[in-house]
């Protein structure tokens, strides 16, 4: 049934109604708490605090006159005056409890009551004083004979005050049962209510646990890809944990991507133009291959002036030229082949520098390499790697003409989804690369320099490619240049 109400009602709406329904329990069992609080207090105001007075009063009433009948016995028995002083101050005390009385009561029987009770006692006192002149007088025998008279006047008169008391003594007892029945009223709705708000409760976490933390857990275990043993304090963490690990591989993925996408237009490209440069160098190579060995049987066999001289070491020079141009060209048509070995990058950068040290110091360069310790062990070829770095290292000696400085930074990291990663970052102070032509400068054949073939950088591009690494750069005009090395450690 429940399943089928919350259809028409959105999680939300069901949320807010179940918490309506507990807010109005809350605040009608309070309102009913106060009412029944001033209830009840008005229950002992106006019935038991009115009773409780006429009962004082009408206790007052019955001591009063038993008090009256003994000072009457005592002067009786020893005739002191001082005794009749005495009845003369409670006979006072007695007229004003009764007229207190008559201001409290207001039912018609009550008034009948004390009515007779002030008739009988005006007769008892009238009589009473009529005893105590015949004893004055000596009169003893018809004193005796008037003071069984006023005896039984006054058990008449104590009889209705003692009715009177008992009347309301039960009225106090009554109004204490009715306090006790609201009492025990309001704690039967009290633990109704609680019982509600209970069932309720249970209701609420049922929604939440069916409608929000059981889609929330199985979207958190479904999001989550790490599956580290890290626990997560609830769900709402552990979907965090995994939507940010999502946003974090999305984000990793579209870099990825990116690269990959590079790297194909860059594949692209190689096997386009590797094409045409394989047989164009092919095509060059064998009529250069007989202007090289004439040109070595013309230097052996002939003698030249030294104008000759001079043309002749141009012209081999030039086939020098020639012939690397070429052997860049075939290089660039086929992939390199790595020979693998598992050693440090840093023993291959090392090996690089000390190759360069007389060229660094005929561009006055200084070099400067950073680390905390050689880096960590992986799987390359050195060889390749080291004509990556050479090549890097003279691109940034060139770029500066009148000398400079170039620190190479060495750091093991972590990268996704690569895991722990060797990075060298060569960073020189030069003129930097131009944001216009920044995005070509691996693209094969693509040269600032007017003796450049274009193809340095784009076959270092490919060996660090092969080596499952990326070539990065990063520079402004006029702010230097960084090139960043990263290499996947590997162990087999």
């Amino acid at each position: 049934m429940f399943d089928k109400f919350s259809i028409s009602l959105s999680l939300k709406n069901r949320v807010y109604l179940v918490n309506a329904i507990l807010l109005c329990i809350s605040l009608i069992g309070a309102v009913l708490m106060v009412w029944y609080t001033y209830k009840i207090e008005g229950v002992f105001k106006n019935i038991i605090s009115k009773n409780v007075e006429i009962l004082q009063s009408a206790e007052a009433l019955g001591t009063s006159l038993v008090n009256q009948k003994g000072y009457v016995s005592y002067y009786f028995l020893d005739n002191n005056p001082d005794w009749l002083v005495q009845l003369k101050k409670y006979r006072i005390l007695f007229d004003q409890n009764l007229t207190l009385v008559n201001s409290l009561i207001n039912e018609p029987w009550e008034k009948k009551t004390i009515a007779e009770i002030e008739k009988d006692y005006k007769v008892y006192v009238a009589t009473r004083d009529k005893v105590i002149e015949l004893y004055k007088t000596g009169d003893h025998k018809n004193g005796f004979i008037l003071h069984k008279e006023v005896r039984q006047s006054f058990f008449n008169i104590l009889e209705l005050c003692e009715l009177f008391k008992s009347f309301h003594k039960n009225r106090i007892q009554k109004a204490i049962e009715i306090s006790q029945k609201e009492a025990n009223r309001l704690r039967y709705m009290v633990l109704m209510g609680v019982v509600i708000v209970i069932l309720l409760s249970l209701l609420v976490n049922f929604i939440f646990a069916r409608h929000i933390l059981a889609p929330i857990r199985k979207l958190a275990l479904q999001a989550d890809t790490k599956g580290g043993p890290g626990k997560a304090k609830n769900e709402v963490d552990a979907l965090e944990q995994s939507v940010l690990s999502l946003i974090e591989n999305t984000e990793q993925a579209h870099l990825e991507l990116k690269r990959s996408q590079e790297s194909l237009m860059q594949s692209e490209k190689m096997a386009l133009v590797g094409k045409l440069a394989a047989g164009i160098a092919h095509s060059i190579r064998n009529p250069l291959t007989s202007v090289k060995m004439r040109l070595f049987s013309l230097n052996r066999t002939c003698s030249f002036s030294e104008s000759q001289k001079e043309d002749f070491t141009v012209i081999s020079g030039e086939v020098l030229q020639i012939n690397k141009i070429v052997e860049n060209f075939l290089e660039f048509s086929r992939p390199p082949k790595l020979l693998i070995k598992k050693m440090s990058p840093s023993v291959v950068v090392d090996s690089a520098v000390y190759l360069l040290g007389q060229r660094l110091k005929s561009y006055h360069v200084t070099l400067k390499i950073i680390r905390n310790g050689l880096l960590a062990k992986t799987l390359l070829d050195p060889e390749q790697l080291k004509e990556v770095i050479v090549n890097i290292i003279i691109n940034a000696c060139e770029a500066m003409d009148r000398g400079g400085h170039i620190n190479i930074y060495e750091e093991e990291t972590y990268v996704e989804p690569l895991k722990k990663v060797d990075v060298i970052r060569i960073m020189d102070d030069g003129e930097g690369i131009p944001q216009n032509i920044r995005d070509r400068i691996f693209d094969p054949f693509f040269t600032t320099k007017e003796e450049g073939t274009g193809l340095g950088l784009n076959i270092a591009f490919n060996i660090i490619n092969e080596h499952g690494g990326w070539l990065d750069v990063s520079s402004g005009k006029g702010n230097g240049t960084s090139f960043l090395i990263t290499l996947p450690i590997k162990d087999s």
